[in-house]
């Protein structure tokens, strides 16, 4: 699988990254499992998880997996601070008492003594940013986090994080963002990170789905726009322009004789300034598809098709 330097770092990471969003819901404990093992053993290091995932269930999960079935120091952990849900409520705190104590529990729950990258999961308004960064600085200094950065910020607010942080030494590494075909709204962040030396890693390359096609025809039963624990996950992206958009995809995949999904991730992987896009599977054939993709490179005027229409 293809490592990839993390922005101007030292750290390399594989550029297909496993993503652990529906442990706990859609994905059952034998399933992640053998998602590791599998992305393990495909040369895959990059995981990314975070408190909020499967209510704390796929940390936890995560930690019994490095403690017995995958050697720890082979994988680069990403979890985050800063967001949970409450009685079903979405609340954000990213204040120094809530980020580091959600820090500590989720070194518990994954039985390490750190995270490779600890990133703070939102913007919050609330809480001056330089508080919340402070939280990320003391988690470098106390050897909880090896790397910081942030998820979800946009590229102002991202440009003004790498900004407070550089001034005490330490490097804002990567900004998580949603990218894909579909959703292209922060590609401004590819820019500043390019610019600043900072990683792009991007979830959702898939469009939460909607561009394996999987939605052409209607809504699966068994998918996640069907499902009670992802209310409204794809409804954005069912739109007649992104179903052209899907049709594009599939004409492309056709005509390179690969599945639809391999096309989009390709196209999200390559962009210039992403380290690594990261997969959700569910099933051992989700992974296997995304890592077979990891070979395809678009010709040139399939990418440059691909942009102009995900631009329209």
């Amino acid at each position: 699988m293809q490592q990839r330097r993390v922005g101007r770092s030292g750290l390399s990471v594989s550029a297909l990254g496993l993503g652990t969003l529906t442990w706990g819901t859609a994905v059952d404990h034998d399933t992640a499992g053998d998602l590791l093992t599998a992305f393990h053993a495909a040369g895959g290091t990059l995981v990314d998880t975070a408190p909020t995932y499967g209510d704390g269930l796929a940390e936890l999960w995560l930690g019994e997996l490095v403690t017995g079935t995958v050697p720890r120091a082979d994988l680069v952990i990403v979890s985050k601070a800063g967001l949970h849900w409450h009685t079903g409520e979405r609340r954000v705190d990213t204040s120094r008492r809530g980020m580091l104590g959600s820090l500590d529990a989720s070194l518990q729950r994954l039985r390490t003594d750190y995270v490779d990258v600890w990133l703070a999961h939102v913007w919050d308004p609330q809480v001056p940013l330089a508080e919340t960064l402070g939280a990320l600085e003391y988690a470098v200094q106390s050897g909880r986090a090896r790397y910081v950065g942030v998820s979800n910020y946009r590229a102002w607010q991202t440009a003004r994080a790498y900004s407070l942080l550089e001034q005490a030494r330490i490097p804002l590494m990567v900004n998580e963002i949603e990218h894909s075909l579909v959703e292209r709204g922060m590609d401004d962040v590819l820019d500043a990170g390019l610019d600043l030396g900072f990683g792009v890693f991007g979830w959702a390359p898939l469009g939460r789905g909607v561009l394996t096609g999987k939605y052409r025809h209607g809504i699966p039963a068994d998918s996640r726009a069907a499902s009670t624990n992802f209310p409204g996950f794809q409804s954005r992206f069912l739109t007649d322009r992104r179903r052209g958009l899907v049709e594009a995809v599939h004409t492309a995949a056709r005509g390179l004789d690969v599945p639809a999904a391999a096309v989009a991730l390709a196209w999200a992987r390559d962009r210039e300034g992403m380290s690594a896009v990261l997969s959700g599977p569910r099933t051992l054939g989700h992974l296997q598809g995304a890592i077979e993709a990891d070979s395809l490179s678009l010709p040139g005027e399939v990418r440059a098709a691909l942009d102009d229409v995900s631009r329209g």
